[in-house]
């Protein structure tokens, strides 16, 4: 049996069992029977239920556990609760962290392909600060300067230096050594997957670059990167500004990474709406996600847009491990 597919089902309070349901039924059955599903049983019985959706589940006890049935395998996480579309936040944290947990310890299996993992609010990780990518990246050890975040779709990808912190806090955090073991990583990736140099261009921090001033971080921090990831091989243009590229020049380059989440995010999500993924880049093993986020005003509205699980779960079946 080829390896299998983890899904996790992620935030309890979103339009996730939704999306889950409409991409299963959109499947052919080679990849159904790949597919676990990390939830709790009864609550995506009671989701499904409430959504009116037809569809059999079986809770399975093994990862490993095969069968030649068509059904949705859920590997069961316990999870008490009153109304399936409104769980309260503590209950809610503590199930996704126990979620995170045993996916990122199945995603470490060689018999597994891949981890695909729906949206999950961030305040349900307010404790730990973090989003989903940093959290994964800290269950495996890695230094904040090596997981990146890639979202992508077949015409472009785009890729923050720095993710989830706030605007006041770039210019801190942003390093020459960050920069390039970043981009580095996007370099090793793409190589490593397509096969290909990546053609990458890489944004200033400020409006107009700055007009290159002394004293700004293009100068003292994003051109000597530059200068030493073109030493090092790299197809890297930069540093472009950000107020443009996304016009027309954008066709010109498989990457654009910017500094900060927004910058590239924003006008990524204006050009290609749900056509994209989420990939985690440097951890052991393939993650991807829906480029959405849980989209509570849309449950119940059988509205959802499923293109991007979609394309998680495809992407996987073609480039997991």
């Amino acid at each position: 049996m080829k390896k299998k597919i983890i899904i996790l089902a992620g935030d309890p309070n979103s339009i996730n069992s939704e999306i889950i349901y409409k991409s299963w039924k959109k499947l052919n059955n080679s990849i159904k029977k790949r597919i676990y599903i990390i939830s709790n049983y009864s609550l995506l019985q009671s989701q499904f239920k409430k959504l009116n959706y037809r569809i059999k589940l079986e809770k399975v006890r093994k990862f490993n556990e095969d069968n030649n049935n068509n059904k949705l395998k859920i590997l069961d996480i316990n999870l008490n609760y009153k109304d399936p579309f409104n769980i309260e936040r503590k209950k809610a944290s503590k199930f996704i962290l126990k979620c995170l947990d045993l996916a990122h310890n199945l995603a470490l299996k060689s018999e597994t392909a891949g981890l695909v993992n729906c949206a999950i609010s961030k305040n349900l990780l307010n404790k730990q600060k973090i989003g989903v990518t940093e959290y994964l990246a800290s269950k495996s050890s890695l230094k904040n300067d090596s997981e990146v975040m890639l979202i992508m779709n077949n015409k472009l990808s785009v890729s923050p230096i720095t993710t989830h912190i706030n605007i006041k806090d770039i210019s801190k955090k942003l390093k020459k050594e960050l920069i390039i073991n970043k981009v580095k990583t996007i370099e090793f990736w793409y190589q490593k997957k397509f096969k290909k140099k990546a053609k990458i261009a890489i944004l200033g921090l400020n409006p107009h670059n700055a007009e290159l001033r002394e004293t700004s971080e293009e100068r003292k921090i994003i051109i000597p990167a530059i200068n030493k990831l073109k030493k090092l091989g790299i197809n890297i243009n930069g540093p472009l500004v950000s107020d443009t590229i996304f016009i027309n020049d954008y066709k010109k380059f498989d990457v654009i990474v910017g500094m900060f989440h927004d910058q590239v995010l924003a006008p990524f999500k204006a050009l290609f709406k749900f056509n994209a993924i989420n990939i985690t880049l440097g951890l052991k093993y393939l993650r991807v996600s829906p480029d959405h986020g849980v989209a509570k005003n849309l449950i119940g509205k059988n509205i959802a847009d499923t293109t991007s699980l979609l394309q998680c779960i495809n992407f996987i079946n073609k480039f997991g491990k």
